[in-house]
């Protein structure tokens, strides 16, 4: 191999090495790993209109804060857009629980909580059951701690 060649592919070995171990921002929408829906593709606005989670679809989707949002109805969709803030959930989607704790976890959609018209999500059945014994003191201490989680 050619000396410049063996330079170069030593630096760019390095390059990557170094860069390895930089920690990155969380992305500020939960999605999970290999998706980019956010609520696992669950209608949110359902929460609110139906106070049940329900699957959404792919035929009505929006793009808002860089995730994919799905929802059941046409209808659904049209409210997610005029106020995509009113049923978005807290946190970006991640457990809300975790977040009070300074930690990120994802969310299972089937774990939720509205609270004075604000959308919580939580890890599991016994996270939200842990959340449920002091609610107030857990969405204080989480919107302290939030978005500097995502550090």
């Amino acid at each position: 191999m050619h000396l410049a060649t063996q330079k170069l592919s030593l630096y760019l070995g390095f390059l990557l090495w170094a860069s390895a171990g930089q920690a990155y921002a969380a992305d500020p929408i939960y999605t999970g790993v290999f998706s980019n829906k956010a609520a696992s593709g669950f209608d949110v606005v359902a929460y609110f209109t139906q106070g049940k989670a329900i699957k959404g679809k792919r035929t009505h989707k929006a793009e808002y804060l860089g995730a994919d949002w799905h929802f059941a109805s046409a209808d659904h969709l049209a409210l997610f857009q005029a106020e995509p803030q009113k049923y978005a959930p807290q946190y970006g989607g991640y457990c809300a629980w975790a977040v009070a704790q300074g930690n990120l976890a994802s969310s299972e959609p089937e774990q939720w909580t509205i609270v004075d018209g604000k959308l919580y999500l939580n890890y599991n059945k016994s996270v939200n059951e842990k959340w449920s014994k002091d609610i107030p003191t857990f969405i204080t201490t989480a919107d302290q701690n939030w978005p500097s989680v995502l550090d």
